[in-house]
């Protein structure tokens, strides 16, 4: 066996926090988001895990009540520079849905099959929609949406596009991406 010799890390301080005024966070928020936001503990921790051992607590939550909602939180996000996490309710088993961020919850309002069309295998959603529910929709035009995690019953296309799901049928139907 060859000896490789690898090259010296480069090690970068890390940059300096930023801190984030949290009641300006939400106060911006609750005045331009249709929709709900939660800064209270009680949702902070609700949203601090998913079916994992993971826990990390969230700047706070918003549950969109359109599309457009959401795209106005990210913009008072951005403002605010606070980071930002999309999820669905609880589609992930291992971490990846929980962060120190502000927490976009899909699942409760924006969860619609928009349209299909079946001559190009395609449909339009909104991400909050669960795997199995789009499939039922899907069922009568013989199309569906392939990849399929353990979580099939309760993950959203949003979630699944987050966390790159696949499941048992990988092989034959790819991953979400």
């Amino acid at each position: 066996m060859t000896e490789i010799l690898l090259p010296e890390p480069v090690l970068r301080p890390p940059e300096p926090a930023h801190h984030v005024d949290l009641a300006a966070l939400a106060a911006e928020l609750s005045a331009a988001v249709d929709g709900e936001v939660r800064f209270d503990a009680g949702s902070r921790a609700a949203y601090s895990t998913d079916a994992s051992n993971y826990r990390q607590i969230p700047l706070g939550v918003v549950v969109p009540r359109t599309v457009e909602a959401a795209v106005a939180a990210i913009a008072v996000c951005r403002r605010h520079r606070a980071p930002l996490t999309s999820r669905g309710g609880g589609t992930s088993l291992a971490g990846e849905c929980t962060n120190t961020a502000v927490v976009l919850d899909w699942s409760k309002y924006c969860h619609r099959l928009l349209e299909v069309d079946e001559q190009a295998r395609t449909c339009l959603v909104e991400p909050g929609i669960v795997l199995d529910q789009l499939n039922a929709q899907l069922k009568p035009t013989g199309l569906e949406f392939g990849p399929r995690p353990a979580t099939h019953n309760h993950c959203t296309l949003g979630g699944m596009l987050g966390n790159n799901s696949c499941g048992a049928t990988a092989q034959r139907t790819g991953k979400t991406v």
